[in-house]
């Protein structure tokens, strides 16, 4: 790529942008969301670039479509329908990365990476890109000059907010970038000068945020004042106002991120109203050097919406690629047959994460039978009607429905006593701890073991994003606890286990709810099972919101305590009284009765 001739600027049309990405992509979810985890989630970058799309079309408008490598290897056929319907190719990266994370080799690495990406699915390699994460700094200007070596014609990522690059006014404007013997132009979103600081009026956020009738009236100055282009810019995101909401962002985070997504589309119809648009590198005279619709002769298949997404949704569970782990799902004869219980209450938006989850962990266990069974304990969503499509009509999958919500406790114990083997394990439903630890769990249900736990608070687990003060209550529980019960565990309270069937199987709770899995942990130590802690990562609720109530829980935990000492304290007593009575009348003696689940215990009490 070398497009350093002279452009030739076309001034009588303004510039729009548009980000393709997804909504679990962006800074915002930085801390929350792992790259290693965007395969979990449903996408939705499918259905909302159809979306503008079709707006765009309606509007004559063509626009910059800035991509990311990433999303162009997932769906190449759709970068290639944006790219049909006349619209520019330019990158924005492979990863959301930003620019001061990395290194400049890092950056050509980057950069390299996702032009090839985007030239495998529309043929020619991008002129432009943009920053996915964050804006440059002036600190950040040699990445400027690395894409003017690597031949990019231009870039827009600077956005002089505030006073931000107050000693050089000229960065406000599209400009010329020159580094040696070469030069890049940027183009920065378009700012207004209010009393020397720099605001921004042309991106989607400012659009949502701000009143319409306050920065309307500033577009329109821009356009009366200025010779140079208006640039603006939005994401396909911000068209979804149905985007699944993740619970754990800050408030400023969410307002950023949620709030007043129903206006774009009014908003921005407005503006196509109003002025023209075009695309920046047709501004640049360089029309000729990206992809229009006469140059793509690969086959499109841009599935409808709705399709993309009942098809990725219902497709994820055991269906693993060809060559992948786990693919030839029909010769179990070698495998130890394991069976997974998901409670599922008001889960309907969690689901197709839990099900892309269910598809990696099993290409990564072949050594395993897995079988599924979800039990929907009384939704009031349509947790029901999602499971029925994701999973009813699997070989490997059972879905129980519970008529009355009974709690997390119960609704495991329904899935234990429909189980068909030995080993089961119980995991929840929105993956706070992943699901793929099971393969290091299940080995350490040895012979002379009946339970193994999760445990975070392990000396080699770890909490990621949990509030401080819920990691107060649940180690204090656990301080607790280990007063009362034999076995001293770091964690009594994770859902998270591997359970020997005939072990727990028999179990009465008291305790249907979160109380009855600690209840269900405090009968088998009282009864003498051994308990195996494994080292894992609890990390927050990313989609939905948590069940707990939180001081119905805590005096709940209480009460359970008090009662789990007082059998061990009977126990002990009617233990003591039955050896002393064989003592005194000797082994003839009629022996006290004791229920056969405490049987282990006995046997070790007495040696």
């Amino acid at each position: 790529m070398n497009m350093n001739e002279t452009a030739s600027f076309r001034s009588n049309r303004h510039l729009l942008t548009v980000n393709l990405e997804d909504y679990f992509h962006v800074a915002a979810y930085g801390k929350l969301i792992q790259r290693k985890q965007w395969y979990r989630f449903e996408t939705r970058f499918e259905r909302n670039t159809l979306r503008v799309l079709d707006l765009l079309d309606r509007f004559n408008v063509k626009a910059t479509f800035f991509v990311l490598g990433w999303v162009a290897d997932q769906r190449p056929d759709l970068v290639r329908e944006v790219a049909r319907r006349g619209h520019e190719i330019a990158s924005k990266g492979y990863f959301h990365r930003a620019i001061c994370h990395m290194t400049p080799d890092e950056f050509r690495e980057d950069l390299a990476k996702t032009a090839s990406a985007i030239e495998r699915a529309i043929g020619v390699e991008p002129l432009g890109f943009r920053a996915a994460e964050g804006w440059i700094r002036p600190s950040d200007l040699w990445a400027l000059d690395i894409l003017a070596q690597e031949g990019y014609a231009y870039d827009s990522s600077i956005l002089p907010i505030f006073r931000s690059f107050h000693s050089q006014p000229w960065r406000r404007f599209v400009h010329e970038h020159k580094v040696g013997n070469r030069r890049i132009w940027e183009f920065p979103p378009s700012t207004l000068n209010v009393l020397g600081f720099l605001i921004p009026i042309s991106g989607g956020n400012y659009y949502r945020q701000l009143p319409h009738h306050v920065i309307k009236p500033a577009v329109d100055y821009w356009h009366r004042t200025y010779d140079k282009p208006f640039v603006m810019y939005f994401h396909v995101w911000e068209f979804d106002p149905d985007q699944p909401k993740i619970g754990a962002l800050s408030l400023l985070a969410k307002i950023r991120q949620y709030r007043n997504l129903d206006k774009m589309f009014w908003v921005v119809e407005d503006y196509f109203k109003k002025y023209e648009f075009g695309t920046i590198a047709a501004h640049l005279g360089l029309a000729a050097g990206f992809p229009g619709s006469h140059q793509l002769s690969l086959p499109m298949k841009v599935q409808p919406p709705i399709e993309v997404q009942q098809s990725s949704a219902a497709d994820v569970l055991l269906k693993p690629e060809p060559g992948e782990a786990g693919a030839s799902l029909g010769n179990t004869a070698n495998k130890t047959p394991v069976t997974l219980v998901f409670p599922c209450y008001n889960e309907e938006i969690v689901l197709p994460y839990l099900a892309n989850t269910l598809r990696s962990v099993e290409a990564s266990l072949p050594e395993y039978d897995l079988n599924f069974i979800f039990v929907d304990d009384g939704s009031k969503d349509k947790t029901w009607e999602s499971l029925q499509q994701l999973f009813a009509t699997r070989p490997n999958c059972i879905v129980l429905r519970h008529s009355q919500n009974q709690g997390v406790a119960a609704t495991i114990m329904t899935g234990i006593r429909n189980a068909r083997t030995e080993i089961v394990c119980s995991a929840d439903c929105d993956c706070t701890y992943d699901p793929h630890e099971i393969k290091n769990m299940i080995p350490l249900l040895t012979d002379d073991v009946d339970l193994v736990t999760a445990s975070p608070y392990h000396e080699r687990g770890k909490v990621l994003n949990v509030p401080a003060w819920r990691l107060t209550l649940s180690k204090a529980s656990s301080f607790l606890y280990r007063c009362v019960l034999h076995q001293k565990l770091a964690t009594y309270t994770s859902c998270f286990r591997v359970y020997r069937r005939s072990a727990v199987v028999s179990l009465e709770l008291r305790q249907g709810g979160f109380l009855g899995v600690a209840e269900m942990l405090g009968k088998m130590d009282l009864q003498g099972c051994r308990i195996v802690e494994h080292p894992a990562t609890l990390e927050v609720r990313l989609l939905g919101r948590s069940k707990m109530k939180i001081a119905r829980t805590i005096l709940g935990h209480l009460g359970l305590l008090a009662r789990l000492l007082a059998m061990r304290i009977l126990f002990r007593a009617a233990l003591r009284h039955h050896l002393a009575e064989q003592s005194t009348r000797g082994s003839s003696a009629v022996e006290v009765s004791f229920h056969p689940s405490y049987q282990p215990r006995l046997e070790r009490e007495k040696l």
